[in-house]
C-alpha cells in the first residue's frame, strides 16, 4: 500500500510511531495528484506550502505532543479562503482573487498541523449537483462504467473525487443542500454535514447563509470523527457559530447501538425509486436491526415540500450574498467601452463572470424577494421550512435516536447526461438531503454497496441536533456491517 492510500487514523498512528514521516506522506500524495490530473480534482496545487507544512509537522511530531491531524495531507475545497492562495469558488468572477486572510476552518486545521496539498474543484459558488458548473470544467468520478466519464457529484465534486482516488487522505467540503453527502455517496466515501453552527462559516464564500455548513469528506467514519474534531468549535467571528463544547467524536465510536431506535420515514419511499435503492435501504435496515437497534416507521409529512421550499430560500439568500461581486475591488472586471458608466460595468462584469446556473439562481432569488412576490414565495417557503423542522423535532421527541434513508436517488450518472433544458431534473438529486439542511440537523452518508454496474451506493443517517457523536457511532456500526471495501480502478 502506498502512503497516500492510508486512512487518517492509520497515518496518525504511523506518524506517531515514527514509521512514516509527514514529508514522505505528503510526497506520496503529491505524486498521486500529478498522476490523477485526468480527474481534474485539484485546480490549484500548493506543493511548496505542503512540504513546508509537512516539515513543520515532522518537527512537532518529534516533540511528542502533536494532535491527531498533525502531518495529515488534505485537499481544501475552493470555497474556503486560504491566505495568498487562489480562492475562486469555481467562478470566473473571482479570477485572480487571493485572500488576505484565512478561513477559520483552515486556520484550525493548520494550527493542528494539517498539510494543504491544494484547492479542489467544485460547482460554481457551490450551485450544482454534478460539478459541471465549475469554471475549471467538471471534476471526474474515479469510478467508471463502459468508458463513460461519470460525475463525482456536487458541489464538493473535486473533494469527493480526490479522496476516492487517494490523491489526499481527506478533504474539506461544504453542504448547503447535500453537497457533501451526495458526492460522498457517488464516490464510495464518507461525508458528514454537522449541525448548523457546529463548524464556523467565517472565511467560506457564502451561498445560502442559513443553510451552508462545512464538514469533512473521508475514507472512513473514524476519519470523519477525527477530522470533524479539528474543524469544529465556537468562533466569535461567526454570529451563527454555537458556543458549545466539542465532544471527543472518536471516543463516541463504541460500536454499540443496542437499545437505540432508528426511524424509517415513509415519505422517503417515493414513486419511481429504483429497485436497487429500495434493496439497499432494506439491507441497511436489516443491518441496524441485527446490531440491536429497534426499527420504527415514522412520518415526516412535510417532506414533499422540501425541494420547492429549498429552491426558493437558497436562491433568495444567494441573490443577496452574490450582490457583492461587482468588479470594483477584486476579481473579474469587464472591459468597458467609451460612454460606459458604473451601471454598465456592473452589468457586463456580472454577465461575464457568473455562469448560467448562478445567473439562473440569482434571477430566481431576486424574483422571490421582489415586491409583490415576497409573501407568495419567500415567506411561504420559510413557513414550510419551520414545518419541516417541526416534523423532525416531533420524531426525536418520540424517542428516535437516528433516521435512516437513502443518500441519493441513484448511483453516479454520466457527465452531460443531466444537461437538460429543465434544471429541475438536476435538482431532484437533492431530494433525500435538503430536509437536513432546512432543519439544521447533522447528516452523514456511508457507502454500503454497489449497484448492478459496479458503482457505489450510500445510505444516509440523520441525527439529533448537536449529537454528532451518536450519529457517527450509528454510522460506524453501519459501515462495519456493510464491509464496503471496493475501490475504483485506477484508469486515470
Amino acid at each position: 500500500m502506498n502512503a497516500n492510500e492510508l486512512t487518517i487514523a492509520a497515518a496518525r498512528d504511523a506518524l506517531r510511531k515514527g514509521d512514516l514521516t509527514a514529508v514522505d506522506l505528503t510526497m506520496s500524495c503529491l505524486t498521486a495528484m500529478d498522476a490523477g490530473d485526468g480527474l481534474n480534482a485539484f485546480v490549484h496545487k500548493t506543493p511548496e506550502i505542503a512540504l513546508d507544512q509537512a516539515r513543520a509537522a515532522d518537527a512537532r511530531l518529534a516533540q511528542g505532543d502533536a494532535p491527531a491531524m498533525c502531518g495529515i495531507p488534505l485537499g481544501i475545497k475552493d470555497l474556503f479562503c486560504t491566505k495568498g492562495v487562489p480562492s475562486q469558488a469555481g467562478s470566473n468572477i473571482l479570477k485572480g482573487f487571493r485572500p488576505e486572510y484565512e478561513s477559520t476552518v483552515t486556520t484550525r486545521l493548520f494550527e493542528a498541523g494539517a498539510v494543504m496539498l491544494g484547492k479542489l474543484n467544485m460547482d460554481e459558488f457551490a450551485m450544482g449537483s454534478s460539478n459541471e458548473t465549475s469554471c475549471y470544467g467538471p471534476a471526474v468520478n474515479p469510478w467508471k462504467v463502459d468508458d463513460r466519464q461519470l460525475t463525482p457529484g456536487g458541489s464538493s465534486g473535486g473533494s469527493a473525487a480526490a479522496v476516492a482516488a487517494d490523491l489526499c487522505l481527506a478533504a474539506t467540503g461544504t453542504d448547503t443542500g447535500g453537497s457533501i453527502r451526495q458526492p460522498a455517496a457517488f464516490t464510495g466515501i464518507v461525508g458528514i454535514k454537522p449541525t448548523y453552527g457546529r463548524v464556523s462559516r467565517w472565511g467560506i464564500v457564502a451561498f445560502a447563509s442559513s443553510l451552508d455548513q462545512a464538514g469533512p469528506m473521508t475514507k472512513t467514519v473514524r476519519d470523519a470523527a477525527i477530522f470533524l474534531q479539528a474543524m469544529a468549535g465556537h468562533d466569535p467571528k461567526d454570529s451563527t457559530s454555537a458556543n458549545l463544547a466539542v465532544p471527543d467524536f472518536e471516543a463516541a465510536l463504541t460500536g454499540d447501538i443496542r437499545g437505540t431506535t432508528i426511524g424509517i420515514p415513509k415519505e422517503y419511499r417515493m414513486d419511481g425509486m429504483p429497485d436497487e435503492i429500495e434493496a439497499l435501504w432494506a439491507r441497511g435496515i436489516a443491518m441496524m436491526k441485527d446490531a440491536g437497534a429497534r426499527i420504527v416507521d415514522i412520518s415526516l409529512p412535510h417532506t414533499k415540500y422540501a425541494l420547492p421550499a429549498y429552491y426558493v430560500i437558497a436562491p433568495a439568500e444567494a441573490s443577496s450574498n452574490l450582490a457583492r461581486y461587482d468588479g470594483v475591488r477584486y476579481g473579474h472586471r469587464a472591459k468597458l467601452t467609451a460612454g460606459d458608466g458604473i451601471t454598465e460595468m456592473y452589468e457586463k462584469t456580472r454577465a461575464e463572470g457568473f455562469g448560467p446556473e448562478v445567473q439562473r439562481r440569482i434571477m430566481v432569488g431576486t424574483y422571490v424577494l421582489s415586491a409583490g412576490f415576497y409573501d407568495a414565495y419567500y415567506n411561504r417557503a420559510r413557513r414550510v421550512r419551520a414545518l419541516i423542522k417541526r416534523d423532525f423535532e416531533l420524531a426525536f421527541a418520540e424517542g428516535i435516536d437516528a433516521i435512516l434513508t437513502p443518500a441519493t436517488p441513484s448511483s453516479a450518472f454520466g457527465l452531460g447526461e443531466m444537461a437538460s433544458a429543465d434544471p429541475v431534473e438536476m435538482y431532484l438529486n437533492d431530494v433525500f438531503t435538503v430536509t437536513v439542511n432546512l432543519a439544521g440537523l447533522p447528516g452523514i452518508a456511508v457507502p454500503v454497496g454497489l449497484d448492478r454496474r459496479g458503482l457505489p451506493l450510500g445510505l444516509q443517517l440523520i441525527g439529533r441536533p448537536w449529537a454528532e457523536g451518536d450519529l457517527l457511532n450509528h454510522a460506524h456500526v453501519l459501515e462495519t456491517a456493510a464491509g464496503f471495501v471496493a475501490k475504483a480502478d485506477k484508469w486515470w
